[in-house]
């Protein structure tokens, strides 16, 4: 499963710029974001580049809005500048399918994180995908029973949170049952921002946070 990667970010070089400088720069980096984060073609073939556009997208627009009321917030700029600099890097190039073996199937009871974007409750491309293989391994692998437990990061209220971890963890349960999963095989629930994959403090949008974890079992 893939994540949205660092923490925290290297200091960039953008904080050594005057304020005009620095509005253009990070008004900039936005642009290119928003453009990346819509582009269909990348979000449809699972591209790692359209999670970085959507990061890219969120943490430029915060930077942005502090320096409306005259302060350079380290973190989101910080954050704004790796997350373009990811999207901007080429993707690997593919692997030859004359190199490609199919892999063997892993019977592994999993425990695996889906992820998604900040207040969504459908998963990013890439969560989909890992759904698909754990629904597509379930039979072959003899596991009966399976917990699905969402979580949001600490922006947002309690309640709120709550409603949407639970909405999160539905909806991997549906595209698990339409892949094949009885619903009675699965035990659904939602924690909120309880229960943290990484620490924060509080209304600090964690990409790791914003999660539903899946779990299953041969009895």
């Amino acid at each position: 499963m893939m994540s949205t990667g660092a923490l925290a970010a290297p200091a960039s070089p953008l904080l050594q710029m005057g304020s005009s400088e620095l509005k253009g720069a990070l008004k900039s980096r936005y642009d290119t974001a928003v453009a990346a984060a819509g582009d269909a073609s990348l979000r449809a073939a699972q591209d790692s580049r359209w999670t970085w556009a959507v990061e890219a997208k969120n943490q430029c627009g915060i930077a942005l809005g502090f320096m409306k009321s005259g302060t350079r917030d380290a973190d989101s700029i910080n954050k704004c500048d790796d997350f373009v600099a990811r999207l901007a890097a080429p993707p690997p190039p593919p692997v030859p399918a004359a190199a490609s073996a199919p892999p063997a199937l892993d019977c592994t009871a999993p425990a695996v994180s889906i992820f998604f974007d900040w207040n969504m409750d459908t998963p990013l491309p890439e969560g989909a995908a890992t759904i698909s293989q754990v629904t597509q391994s379930a039979a072959q692998c003899g596991w009966t029973r399976f917990g699905i437990t969402g979580y949001t990061d600490t922006s947002g209220g309690t309640g709120y949170n709550d409603a949407l971890s639970l909405r999160r963890a539905q909806n991997v349960a549906g595209l698990m049952a339409q892949g094949g999963i009885a619903m009675d095989a699965m035990t659904v629930s939602g924690l909120g921002e309880t229960q943290l994959k990484i620490e924060t403090a509080d209304n600090v949008r964690e990409p790791m946070n914003r999660r539903v974890e899946v779990t299953a079992s041969a009895n």
